[in-house]
């Protein structure tokens, strides 16, 4: 009697859908033209119910608050928000944790860290240099030659900064290389600290109701 082993080889794949480490886990979204907070998977988590509302972060001003009692409230397990005018800090509940005082809040100390790579703008096109006298006539002045309608560097890793930039009329993101990391498909990118903040940026695809979304284009 013959015996065969069979051997079955299987492939398996493996997908995580867990949170992504360096998105937030509370983003802020708006509907109606107000704003509340979804997980990364779109769940509400805090109804929308702000006319602004930032992302988890730290303030400086809180964290430097001459009361000490109030220092706590700076940290990033908080965010800042706005409803009627009023400014609060609230938890990741939607509890108020915090109404905004101007007696309350200290100096930030953190000095300002002057960007490396700088927009230049030449024939009515826009380049990236790293000097403050650079050569239009030296390409090796540029790390990026002049060819966009508009460039701005974002803030956030000052040796290696996320740009956007708008070509054909269109919004999108590159890196210093020149390399496009978000394509030319929004008709608006917010020059704001949501880069540097919660590694997302604001957009839109008509103008006026923006969302986020991250570095692979996912959105939010």
């Amino acid at each position: 009697m013959k015996r065969f082993l069979n051997f079955t080889v299987v492939y398996f794949s493996i997908s995580t859908f867990g949170q992504s480490a360096d998105i937030p886990e509370l983003i802020p979204n708006s509907i109606n033209k107000k704003t509340g907070y979804i997980d990364q998977k779109g769940n509400v988590i805090i109804e929308p119910q702000y006319h602004i509302a930032m992302f988890f972060s730290e303030d400086c001003n809180l964290l430097n608050s001459p009361k000490e009692n109030l220092r706590q409230f700076g940290s990033a397990d908080f965010a800042t928000v706005e409803q009627d005018r009023i400014s609060y800090r609230i938890d990741k509940t939607g509890k108020r944790v915090y109404q905004y005082q101007k007696n309350d809040l200290g100096k930030c100390l953190k000095p300002y860290e002057a960007l490396k790579y700088k927009a230049f703008i030449y024939n009515g096109f826009y380049g990236l240099t790293i000097k403050s006298d650079a050569d239009v006539r030296n390409f090796r002045d540029f790390e990026i030659y002049p060819q966009y309608q508009m460039l701005y560097v974002l803030d956030g890793n000052i040796d290696d900064p996320m740009i956007i930039a708008v070509r054909e009329n269109k919004f999108g993101i590159i890196n210093k290389k020149n390399q496009v990391v978000i394509p030319f498909e929004y008709e608006d990118i917010k020059t704001n600290l949501s880069w540097k903040t919660a590694s997302l940026f604001e957009v839109s695809k008509n103008g006026k109701d923006y969302f986020y979304i991250n570095k692979n284009n996912h959105a939010y």
